[in-house]
């Protein structure tokens, strides 16, 4: 059995949560006014005061499964609106027609509430697309074009990329920076009406191709693209890009705390360059939203890169993206982690602006530290050999009583089955044992738990060599929680079940899918890096309880770990079981 810690952490620094607390101290966003639903300035302009004290926002592209960096903004969005009296809006940044697809946003809501996060509730449901904000951005955009802040470029993309310079040499203007407003308004709406083909022209904000931050040298604000979309089918020919949609999303939904990742940090200015131009022009809402940016979550042990995650599944080395092994949320549920040792995780690393790496074994003592509070505990014989208490009568058997937790008296106890053949780890048993070895061994007597002290009196063979059977006599007087329990003292503690009673089930046993902390390391294949013990699928024999564990029900399998009832795999009176992690770290060693 694990032992709790019983001196938990405190959380860690989280500068994010000190900027909010400021703002509301300041009173920064008390006059922000919300019609109930996003929209332009006008529409919030007569509204009452938003109810909500801040605003922040998840907001995944829907072109993959999110994966547990993802668990982190997440945690850090949905849990500063919690704390502080705010909401978190779910939206979708569905931009891109080419990349996005409706089984990733069924993956990445099921993730979000498994999480234990909701957008709605009795006053709002604040679920949202930016693909419904089209029209508005087509309205953004051609304000920019009327104010001289946007043209219409018709170079090459080649030339374009030859044009923009780089971070020592300043860019050079496009020969179309200087057509009327009048030139671009009329290419533009051509654009929208599907005269051209892709990458014919694009939209650009003027600003300054000179500036030595490169992502303000006209950044491309709208292409054209012939593609269907998942939301808004063949309505649009031309779409936004994603640095030009996402401030204005934060806008229109009165997002208060823009919180990303810090490889966004060099579009910050271009946010609020947009955002002051639309709101200049009477289109958005001040105060404006303000975009932060935090240090992403890198663990040891895992990739995390799209890319790499895509040609794992596609190339078969896991079994898809909920392979227990990936480090998709979709996986870590299958696998049997918890929401709560995500957040425990997420409060243990805090929040920062500095780079840094996790190593993966925090991540599992934060489950194994949730699991140990909360799982009921069962047993399990994952490498079965026999026993046989040769006084004991043949065909009689007698209920033995374990605790359900040994943390919690009040979750009761259960009744295991016990009679004369039972099932024990062949670990138990040594016909010579090595030095320190407690358990079973010719006339060596050890406690069969919640049951009688039993002693070893012999062992069969097969033809082989290879031991079949133990055998030994039991102590009548022995039994777990009656007065003569203590009469005997003995050292060593086997766990077992009935032969007659024991529910044979697959049991998998996962570990850590690449063997080196940083997989693909220099220029190394990262596939080189795999762990080929990753997975092992044997057949073991659990107590007879186990056979109706629900899908997704998990318990501590008393002295091998956490385990959880495989959620696609288990069928009704047939579980199959994923080892979610072990009882103690069995990476400590190999990797210090």
């Amino acid at each position: 059995m694990s032992k709790p810690n019983n001196t938990p952490l405190p959380p860690a620094a989280n500068f994010i949560r000190n900027i909010v607390e400021a703002d509301l101290a300041a009173g920064k966003h008390a006059q922000r006014r919300w019609a109930g639903q996003p929209g332009l300035a006008e529409s919030h302009a007569q509204a009452p005061l938003d109810p909500a004290k801040i605003r922040t926002r998840f907001p995944p592209e829907p072109n993959g499964y999110l994966h547990f960096g993802h668990a982190k903004s997440i945690c850090l969005n949905f849990g500063l609106a919690q704390q502080f009296g705010g909401r978190c809006h779910m939206r979708f940044d569905d931009t891109n027609p080419e990349k996005e697809e409706q089984e990733y946003v069924d993956s990445i809501v099921a993730a979000v509430k498994w999480l234990g996060f909701d957008w709605q509730d009795a006053q709002e449901n604040n679920l949202y697309y930016a693909s419904n904000y089209f029209p508005w951005m087509l309205q953004c955009a051609e304000y920019l074009i009327a104010a001289g802040h946007a043209y219409v470029d018709s170079q090459s993309a080649e030339e374009m990329r030859a044009n923009r310079g780089t971070l020592t040499e300043k860019g050079k203007d496009s020969p179309f920076r200087n057509r009327t407003v009048a030139e671009n308004q009329d290419l533009f709406k051509r654009m929208q009406a599907g005269e051209f083909a892709d990458g014919a022209h694009i939209l650009r904000a003027k600003i300054d191709m000179a500036s030595p931050n490169i992502n303000l040298r006209d950044p491309a604000i709208y292409r054209i693209r012939h593609a269907t979309h998942h939301n808004t089918g063949d309505k649009y020919c031309v779409y936004p890009m994603y640095t030009f949609a996402h401030p204005i999303e934060d806008a229109l939904e009165n997002i208060t705390h823009s919180i990303c990742t810090l490889e966004f940090e060099d579009q910050r200015p271009f946010y609020d360059w947009l955002l002051e131009r639309l709101a200049e022009g009477g289109l958005l809402q001040r105060p404006l939203p303000h975009q932060y940016e935090f240090s992403r979550l890198n663990l040891t042990y895992v990739v995390l890169s799209k890319r790499k995650l895509i040609q794992l599944v596609e190339e078969k080395h896991v079994s898809g993206w909920d392979d227990p092994r990936m480090p998709t949320l979709v996986g870590a549920r299958r696998r049997g982690y918890t929401p709560e040792g995500f957040k425990l995780l997420m409060d243990r690393v805090g929040v920062s602006k500095s780079d840094s790496l996790i190593d993966y074994s925090l991540l599992e003592d934060c489950m194994r530290e949730t699991m140990n509070e909360m799982d009921e505990r069962r047993v399990a014989v994952l490498d079965p050999l026999k026993l046989i208490i040769t006084n004991y009568p043949e065909g009689q058997f007698e209920d033995c009583h374990a605790p359900n937790h040994p943390l919690k008296p009040e979750l009761g106890e259960r009744t295991m089955p016990f009679g004369r053949e039972l099932w024990i780890e062949s670990e138990d048993f040594q016909e010579v044992p090595e030095k320190g070895f407690r358990r079973l061994f010719p006339d060596n007597m050890a406690r069969l738990r919640y049951g009688y002290i039993v002693k070893c009196t012999g062992f069969e063979k097969d033809d082989n060599g290879k031991i079949t059977a133990v055998l030994c006599e039991y102590l009548p007087d022995t039994k777990s929680g009656t007065p003569g329990a203590d009469s005997v003292k003995v050292k060593g503690n086997l766990h077992w079940v009935s032969v007659a009673h024991a529910q044979e089930a697959q049991v998998r046993l996962y570990d850590r899918l690449f063997k080196e902390a940083s997989p693909g390391a220099g220029e190394r294949d990262f596939l080189e890096d795999m762990n080929p013990d990753s997975c092992r699928s044997i057949t073991a024999q659990l107590e007879p309880s186990l056979k109706e564990a629900r899908p997704e029900q998990r318990f501590q399998f008393e002295r091998h770990g956490y385990f959880v009832a495989d959620r696609v795999d288990s069928r009704p009176g047939a579980p199959v079981f994923n080892r979610a992690v072990t009882l103690k770290d069995s990476w400590g060693k190999s990797s210090s």
